[in-house]
């Protein structure tokens, strides 16, 4: 199955859920028509899938929903994060978000 169709089955299933949002990263850098480069998406190595998931968090905040940072790169049953995704999911983590490789829709669901 192809990332694309994969990708597909996440937004679908995640996007079900009411304590969730997910939007399409895409990164890269194009060149126009005048040869200036142009860079889009959050930064090199970041997820394809980018959002958040709404928690309730005790004892200080409670009743209140606060969003979690949420980060899903999708990659085929043989596809392999580069060095930079590597480096942007464990910062994600470090700072209290959740960032997982999702090679299915169970998958992602699973590490939430």
């Amino acid at each position: 199955m192809s990332e694309a169709k994969i990708q597909n089955q996440i937004l679908a299933a995640i996007g079900s859920r009411p304590d969730c949002r997910l939007f399409r990263n895409h990164v890269g850098r194009v060149q126009d028509q005048y040869a200036r480069w142009h860079t889009f998406g959050l930064c090199p190595g970041s997820a394809d899938l980018i959002g958040w998931r709404a928690v309730t968090v005790t004892p200080e905040h409670v009743g209140q929903t606060l969003a979690v940072f949420l980060s899903i790169e999708v990659k085929t049953h043989k596809g392999k994060p580069s060095a930079e995704q590597l480096r942007w999911q464990k910062v994600v983590k470090q700072h209290g978000g959740i960032a997982m490789i999702a090679r299915s829709a169970e998958e992602a669901e699973a590490g939430l």
